[in-house]
């Protein structure tokens, strides 16, 4: 398809008038439009679960995530990327974006970088991606030749291959295990993708990576229990989350955390199941790091 011809290209006729309205009522058809968006990746949650299943899966057996794309596409995958290790708990190998142009491309554009589809493939190449990972192709219009240049040696080499785009016709169809694209319509500025395009990828990525992380046991109930506190901020969201968790005092809280070295998910399990340290963090590795499964392992009897 020619690129006029991409839903996303389109014009949009609701806001032909934008630029002589007011401001509320301009910022009221903006926020009228983004409301679409939410509904766009609502049918699209099959193939998203799909994703999530799937990327989990390849994560336990060794592999790594891998997102990558262009300008605002890009830039929303690394900004996924790198909320990971802080948030649950993971190497920040584990979970990574890759932009055309590189990291000089995150603050400013890279001319070019787009259309070439071999640094697509150069740039997994580099970061030795094999059979095991999987690879996310973001990419609003779903032809960004980078993008595609990337998704089709990853499949090439048997990685499995994710897009995220919003025309359902697109080029990277041909070059995807998974086709995520919902279909938000023309933008609210013709063209201009890091719109209603650019918040339905971060939506998809949302889910993607906490649907994978919760998978893989990074949460429990709704806690983030494998969150790094590296700061004073997050060291008292350990206490929160912990008091949460368990509903111990204060006191026990600050001496489990001194005695695990602020390992939040491991103090968790010690004051619920009443096990000591090592206890605790051998039910953790038996359980895969689940505490979920690591109580039913000490507890039988809560199966």
């Amino acid at each position: 398809m020619e690129l006029t011809e991409l839903i996303t290209e389109q014009r949009n006729p609701y806001t032909e008038d934008i630029d002589l309205l007011d401001t509320v009522s301009m910022l009221k058809k903006m926020n009228d439009e983004d409301k679409k968006v939410a509904f766009a990746v609502e049918k699209e949650i099959p193939r998203i679960a799909k994703a999530v299943d799937e990327i989990a899966e390849r994560i336990r057996n060794g592999g790594r995530l891998f997102y990558i794309g262009a300008g605002t596409s890009g830039r929303i995958g690394i900004l996924d990327a790198s909320e990971c290790p802080p948030t649950f708990g993971v190497n920040s190998e584990l979970v990574q974006g890759v932009i055309a142009g590189g990291d000089m491309a995150i603050k400013s554009s890279v001319e070019g970088a787009e259309d070439d589809d071999f640094m697509g493939k150069k740039d997994l190449q580099n970061r030795n991606l094999s059979s095991k990972d999987s690879v996310v192709g973001l990419t609003a219009s779903g032809r960004t030749p980078y993008v595609v240049g990337g998704l089709k040696y990853a499949r090439e080499i048997g990685a499995l291959t994710i897009g995220i785009c919003c025309n359902p016709e697109s080029l990277i169809k041909d070059y995807v295990d998974i086709l995520i694209a919902p279909v938000v319509g023309p933008e609210v500025i013709l063209g201009s993708t890091r719109l209603k395009a650019g918040t339905a990828q971060k939506m998809v990525l949302n889910m993607i990576s906490t649907g994978v992380m919760i998978k893989l046991g990074k949460v429990y109930s709704n806690l983030m229990v494998d969150l790094q506190p590296t700061n004073e901020k997050l060291k008292n969201r350990a206490r929160q989350i912990i008091k949460i968790a368990t509903g111990a005092s204060d006191d026990m809280i600050e001496g489990v955390l001194k005695e695990t070295d602020f390992n939040v998910k491991v103090a968790i399990l010690m004051i619920l199941s009443g096990k000591d340290k090592n206890e605790a963090e051998r039910a953790l590795k038996f359980s895969g790091g689940n505490i979920r499964k690591a109580l039913m392992a000490i507890y039988p009897e809560r199966r």
